[in-house]
């Protein structure tokens, strides 16, 4: 592979989120099988598409390729027999010593290119809307996405993904993005209401090794915030995970095919329905919307709306005190 093929390679490669090294020799010295400006691809596998030298060369170039993909650092190398360069090494280029028939010498610099982070955002809130532009601002691949459209296209397991719809559905969108397994899931509430959807989505059967992956509340703990501040506490939060290596560095294959995961004999919560007939909260008295996002609920012939996993478990665990007079 030379010249444009290495450049359609590259184009290849990033368009399908693979992490990859880019090697190119900027100097030699004969005699040697390498040009200046000769190109090759190293990918996280330690595949070599390309040329860069010979059989001295590809092997420490792969493994040097290999590092600068695992700490982000590119690197200038020179390549070749210690007694060829004397005291005169530059400041920041690693020496790496081979010792080849044809004495030659190589420079070769090495630079990753690494996938671009991926943020799901599911709400429509301001809070919403002001993580979405913080995280453009910062050249990351972001989507924001109502909680009617979020489905399993729009995340995988290299994505992060944020629910914020604060209050209008929250179980049912952990439940979907959880199943997914990204690699950053949160959700924006307060402490006591992440621990009511986290309860409530235990009792439904969902996993509890999915439930443990959910950072609940999202973001850093600075206190009374902001929907603003409350944003960029999100995305501290993201970039220290991600800058710790707490997050994978090294992307999943995206599916080909869509549909839900299988979550087992359990009954999946429905898709978001339309908006329906208004009603109140047995629990609470608020005034909810009948849908599948109001935690519907079978009691004495009559459906149950509620506007959060707490009203929801309070009633089921003592249905006959709030259920005098029935909803529909």
């Amino acid at each position: 592979m030379h010249g444009l093929g290495v450049l359609e390679r590259i184009g290849e490669l990033a368009r399908s989120g693979q992490p990859f090294a880019l090697a190119t020799v900027v100097w030699r010295q004969g005699p040697s099988s390498s040009k200046q400006g000769s190109r090759a691809i190293i990918t996280a596998d330690g595949q070599l598409d390309g040329w860069i030298g010979g059989a001295c060369a590809e092997p420490v170039v792969i493994r040097e390729a290999k590092q600068v993909m695992a700490d982000g650092n590119p690197r200038l190398l020179l390549l070749g027999s210690p007694d060829q360069f004397g005291a005169a090494i530059p400041d920041g280029m690693t020496v790496v010593p081979i010792s080849c028939q044809s004495e030659g010498a190589l420079e070769v610099y090495i630079e990753a290119v690494l996938p671009v982070p991926h943020l799901v955002v599911v709400g429509a809130s301001p809070m919403a809307h002001t993580l979405t532009q913080l995280a453009r601002a910062l050249d990351w691949h972001t989507d924001l996405v109502s909680p009617q459209e979020f489905t399993p296209h729009h995340a995988d397991e290299r994505s992060m993904v944020i629910v914020a719809t604060q209050g209008h559905g929250d179980e049912e969108m952990i439940e979907r993005a959880a199943a997914l397994r990204p690699a950053y899931l949160g959700l924006v509430a307060s402490r006591r209401r992440s621990e009511a959807v986290l309860g409530y989505l235990a009792e439904r059967g969902v996993p509890r090794d999915q439930l443990d992956r959910v950072h609940a509340p999202a973001g850093l703990d600075l206190g009374r915030t902001t929907h603003e501040e409350m944003a960029v506490a999100i995305l501290a939060e993201l970039v220290q995970l991600r800058a710790s290596g707490a997050l994978p560095s090294v992307p999943a294959p995206r599916r080909e095919t869509g549909g839900e995961p299988d979550r087992g004999p359990r009954t999946a919560l429905p898709l978001a329905e339309p908006a329906g007939e208004e009603t109140a909260d047995p629990v609470c008295g608020m005034t909810v919307t009948a849908g599948a996002a109001a935690l519907p609920f079978e009691h004495g012939g009559a459906t149950y709306y509620f506007c959060c996993a707490g009203c929801h478990r309070a009633f089921k665990e003592n249905p006959d005190a709030y259920s005098r007079t029935p909803i529909f």
